[in-house]
């Protein structure tokens, strides 16, 4: 059971609602609780604080539709795994339970997992994750996910900053790169063999 800390929520990592809930509640019942309340999206911190995620604006909708079209066609082409929007929340070794913008997995661990695990948060880190930044984003928070996905398993993964016209690069190696050229292409490097994003298209 994971103790879910002040009976509250956080909104935007800094404003936090109150709850009556019971002290504990483990796998089942915050997925039965997402379920309930699927017109929200929510996140869960390796210490149990349930976090509010807000809705999208247009540009970056738009800019997201961007990046998972390109990996599902990708994918597609490849066969060699699972891509996954942002609806999709994963349950991370560290206990969080996290929904990056894009997400892809290689086809041996997800079939590795069982049909009830696939078919609820998935109980494992994504092979690569994206985190699209808004204008309400907080850097240093979004760095700190970054961080978090790749202590718990993540290979590869980008955080994209358009606004700020930034890309930085988190490797499994624990290097990170930033790019500050938005007419590069980003690489899937090992990861995902041969794919490609070209950032103008944001």
């Amino acid at each position: 059971m994971t103790a879910l800390l002040e009976k509250s929520f956080v909104v935007n990592d800094t404003q936090t609602i109150a709850l009556d809930f019971a002290d504990t509640m483990d796998d089942a019942a915050f997925y039965a609780f997402c379920g309930r309340n699927h017109h929200l999206r929510f996140e869960r911190n390796a210490n149990g604080i349930i976090v509010i995620m807000p809705n999208t604006g247009g540009k970056t909708g738009k800019r997201n539709s961007e990046i998972n079209f390109e990996l599902v066609l990708w994918n597609r082409q490849n066969q060699l795994g699972v891509v996954f929007d942002s609806s999709t929340a994963f349950k991370l070794p560290n206990g969080a339970t996290r929904s990056p913008d894009a997400a892809w997995i290689g086809n041996e661990r997800w079939n590795s997992l069982t049909e009830q695990e696939q078919e609820r948060f998935p109980p494992i880190a994504p092979d690569f994750v994206v985190e699209l930044m808004s204008a309400s984003d907080q850097l240093r928070k979004a760095q700190e996910k970054m961080q978090e996905y790749i202590e718990n398993g993540v290979q590869l993964a980008w955080l994209i900053n358009p606004d700020g016209q930034s890309v930085f690069i988190y490797r499994a190696d624990g290097t990170i790169s930033k790019t500050t050229d938005f007419t590069q292409k980003l690489s899937g490097e090992n990861v995902l063999p041969n794919f490609e994003f070209l950032l103008s298209l944001l």
